[in-house]
């Protein structure tokens, strides 16, 4: 764990007091937002078991959820950016947007942000981008868990509303059960059009 915080370390020794690591959750769904989340810790904090949100189980998740967010010291916000906004602007500006929403959220403004990925969000705050940075940094990796159990929340609360198609159980993602109970019932509000199949499903 001490060397996802060796990023930290090099900035907040360059002056800088607040870092953010940021993420987003959801790019590669069919269905549902993007969800992004911007996480700034305190310097020296070591959370166990902080990792990549796709590399945990979920009860995995779930517990470092609660504590990240339940941690006095931890500062945290979130961007949601719907499927009919993705479908206006693309996913790659949906899901920056969606980061700069995060960071904007944050109760104080980050002086430092690490941004996972090759590509910044629009922002004024000096960054820098971190590809595989939920497994080089702490922060973002926090973030990133921040944003997948968000995304997952909220999927699971659309399964409720639209249960045929099981969103509780593939959180919107292009599995065979997926694909097929969109053949069958077509898509619904918070299927991305332009996503394929989606895309050529809704053409038939």
């Amino acid at each position: 764990m001490k060397g996802r915080t060796l990023l930290e370390e090099r900035i907040f020794e360059r002056g800088y007091h607040l870092i953010a690591g940021v993420d987003e959750a959801g790019r590669g769904s069919l269905a549902g937002p993007v969800v992004a989340s911007a996480c700034i810790l305190p310097r020296n904090l070591i959370l166990e078991g902080v990792d990549d949100s796709k590399k945990l189980s979920p009860s995995q998740r779930k517990q470092l959820y609660h504590t990240i967010t339940k941690h006095p010291e931890i500062l945290f916000g979130i961007g949601i950016v719907e499927s009919h906004h993705i479908d206006k602007i693309n996913i790659l500006q949906a899901a920056l947007y969606a980061m700069k929403l995060a960071i904007q959220n944050l109760p104080r403004q980050p002086d430092y942000l690490l941004i996972d990925g090759p590509k910044l969000p629009p922002t004024h705050i000096t960054a820098q981008a971190v590809i595989k940075g939920d497994s080089l940094s702490q922060s973002i990796a926090a973030a990133s868990i921040l944003a997948k159990c968000t995304r997952d929340t909220l999927m699971v609360d659309l399964h409720d509303k639209w249960p045929h198609y099981a969103f509780d159980q593939h959180k919107g993602y292009g599995t065979l059960r997926h694909v097929q109970a969109i053949r069958k019932h077509g898509p619904c509000p918070i299927h991305r059009r332009s996503f394929e199949p989606v895309r050529s499903l809704t053409a038939q």
